[in-house]
């Protein structure tokens, strides 16, 4: 099977869950930030923005927040994680990156996906760990939902999809999770 440095990012790539406290250099933010914008999109719209979130204090308020939306929600998995007042919706990273993108938007629910996928992708190639979290939408379309739209500078008429937890890895992981077989059709 073919090979290339890019493939071997995909596959080597995984999701972080444990990052050093040193903060990723203006360098490093921006070519995962550049990977982002590369992304396609529908007709070519672009219609995305990108929220970098450094504030630890508003990390932690942001994660307070998540936790409190997510305990209300009926998945005993979600509840489970959400109460336990020890974890981290972010996991310690030093760095968030809030991607939204214009509600009307042709597509932009996948335009958003791919440039978090880009942006996973990229810090995989430079070293950095990420993991993509979707908890932080529930601070955003909590009580506070609009003060923290304000505070991130989220444009008017842009809703959020995801966020990018960006850092160092505390550890490196190599063993990637068996695929599941079957899971392709030909026709």
């Amino acid at each position: 099977m073919a090979t290339n440095e890019v493939l071997t990012t995909i596959k080597k790539r995984r999701s972080i869950r444990s990052f050093k406290a040193d903060q990723i250099t203006a360098e490093e933010l921006q070519t995962v930030l550049e990977a982002g914008i590369y992304a396609p999109s529908a007709g070519n719209q672009q219609l995305w923005h990108f929220t970098v979130i450094q504030d630890k204090q508003l990390l932690e308020r942001l994660n307070v927040s998540a936790k409190a939306g997510a305990a209300r929600i009926d998945d005993e998995h979600i509840q489970k994680i959400a109460k336990n007042e020890k974890f981290n919706i972010y996991y310690g990273a030093p760095t968030v990156v809030l991607i939204s993108g214009k509600e009307d938007g042709m597509a932009i629910e996948a335009d958003c996906a791919a440039a978090t996928q880009n942006i996973l992708l990229a810090a995989e190639s430079i070293g950095l760990g990420a993991c993509w979290v979707n908890l932080t939408l529930f601070a955003l379309g909590g009580e506070q939902g609009e003060q923290y739209k304000q505070q991130l500078g989220v444009p008017a008429g842009y809703k959020s999809f995801s966020s990018v937890a960006l850092g160092y890895k505390k550890i490196e992981v190599v063993n990637a999770p068996t695929r599941k077989e079957n899971v392709i059709n030909y026709v």
